[in-house]
């Protein structure tokens, strides 16, 4: 007999499986909080799909935004307690990548 999918599984793939969000998650996992940090740890990613993940992202409950208001005017991002809890899903991908998907030409190795 076939089983559905589970709703929430399907929904939770969804959430960290959308195009650049697991590569923004490790970029601050990895201490990348500024925008300029995580988009150049994030090759590739435009300014404007990285805004409109770092947004969607916050709206889901990912990341929270934090803004200092001093001169000149910093913004942040941080994992929320829903974002660290990805932290052994991100490991358990990095170990998963690692071991079967081949380092593209020239791509860092890690």
């Amino acid at each position: 007999m076939t089983r559905p999918v589970c709703t929430r599984f399907h929904a939770a793939i969804e959430l960290i499986g959308a195009r650049w969000t697991g590569a923004i998650l490790r970029a601050v996992f990895t201490d990348a909080h500024r925008y300029h940090e995580i988009k150049a740890a994030v090759p590739g990613v435009s300014d404007t799909m990285l805004a409109q993940r770092l947004r969607a992202m916050e709206s889901d409950g990912l990341l929270t935004r934090q803004v200092d208001t001093g001169t000149p005017v910093r913004v942040e991002y941080h994992l929320t307690e829903m974002g660290r809890d990805l932290a052994p899903v991100i490991d358990a991908i990095i170990d998963w990548s690692h071991r079967w998907i081949p380092v593209p030409a020239g791509g860092d190795p890690d």
